[in-house]
């Protein structure tokens, strides 16, 4: 009873590219990649394939699993870093109607690598309200298109993929957020928004005309991103870490009760580091980044649906969902699964 989940889905593109592909053109290695960041492989998204197009594969498969149609679905929300236009309209709007979701509303939300979390929460209070409606939550991201492909030391990091899960709600309006077993945590730190950043937004002013007064039509800025790898390390364990523990600690909890810790995939290391600051075996912590490399707001559903198909997430299990990204934000969920 209450709300859970239902369904969860992921797509990764078929086309593969290996750390072995990208030393053919950059001076580096597998074993240099490997061991810097547990990445051998990540999925790149092929032609005719789009963060809107990835989404709604994962969505459809969430919904399959769930026995759910399309029109019962009231809320569609996509958490992406990698819109299919910039900024508008919405990829959940295209998501929306690659799924036939004709009674859903639909928007995108951008919280970086910590989206999914930011976008679960959302969706959590909109089928708390509407019982009688299913909400489908996604991450999804094209981020291989805006990588600086001549840089080693960010375009080894990412790759493409999605992953979403449906949510229900068996109790009346507004009853199943005084029953529910979850806890979440968001939070942000604005003064590290320069260690994760791409340009080609609407932060600088055009130039205005000197005779009429008018703006002037700028040059086009090429997106980039840019990465300060260890503040950004070092920020991704601590938030990591403390807000894993205080989900625990505001259940009565130990860390060690934890059946699985479902982090972000930035990178093998940090998930490392911060097994060691909250004393836990690696062996709790779902990994990944292996083949998917940091797919960044997918990276969490793609990992509940790979260990739900694989039989390594099952109901009862006490998890936490933690995440962590640009801005910077971070945020987690605990919950037993599959009830939020």
């Amino acid at each position: 009873m209450g709300i859970r989940v239902i369904g969860t889905g992921s797509y990764l593109p078929p086309k593969v590219v290996t750390n072995d592909d990208i030393a053919r053109s950059l001076d580096t290695t597998d074993e240099w990649i490997f061991s810097h960041t547990g990445i051998h492989s990540r999925h790149v998204a092929g032609e005719g394939e789009s963060s809107a197009t990835m989404g709604a594969k994962a969505a459809q498969a969430a919904m399959d699993a769930a026995g759910v149609k399309p029109e019962e679905i009231g809320l569609i929300v996509v958490a992406t870093s990698t819109p299919d236009y910039n900024p508008f309209p919405s990829t959940a709007c295209l998501v929306q109607d690659l799924l036939g979701c004709v009674n859903a509303g639909a928007f995108d939300l951008q919280a970086a690598c910590a989206g999914f979390v930011y976008a679960l929460e959302q969706a959590r209070g909109f089928v708390n309200f509407y019982p009688d409606k299913k909400a489908i939550v996604i991450g999804t991201e094209s981020l291989t298109r805006v990588m600086d492909w001549t840089d080693r030391s960010s375009c080894i990091l990412f790759g493409d993929g999605a992953g979403a899960v449906v949510l229900a709600n068996d109790e009346p309006a507004g009853a199943a957020s005084l029953k529910t077993t979850a806890r979440t945590i968001l939070g942000a730190d604005g003064k590290g928004a320069h260690f994760i950043a791409r340009s080609g937004g609407c932060k600088d002013a055009l130039p205005f005309d000197p005779v009429t007064g008018v703006p002037m039509k700028g040059e086009p800025v090429l997106p980039a991103m840019s990465l300060q790898g260890h503040d950004v390390f070092a920020f991704a364990v601590r938030s990591l870490a403390k807000v894993a523990t205080d989900l625990c600690e505001q259940k009565g909890l130990e860390t060690e009760a934890l059946d699985r810790v479902f982090a972000h995939q930035a990178n093998a290391r940090i998930i490392e580091a911060t097994a060691r600051r909250m004393k836990l075996p690696l062996e709790k912590f779902w990994l990944n980044l292996e083949t998917t490399a940091n797919t960044s707001a997918a990276s969490i559903p793609i990992s509940l649906d790979q260990a739900v198909r694989s039989g390594k997430l099952t109901d009862g299990m006490k998890i936490v969902m933690i995440g962590f990204g640009a801005g910077l934000t971070y945020g987690g969920t605990y919950c037993t699964w599959p009830n939020l």
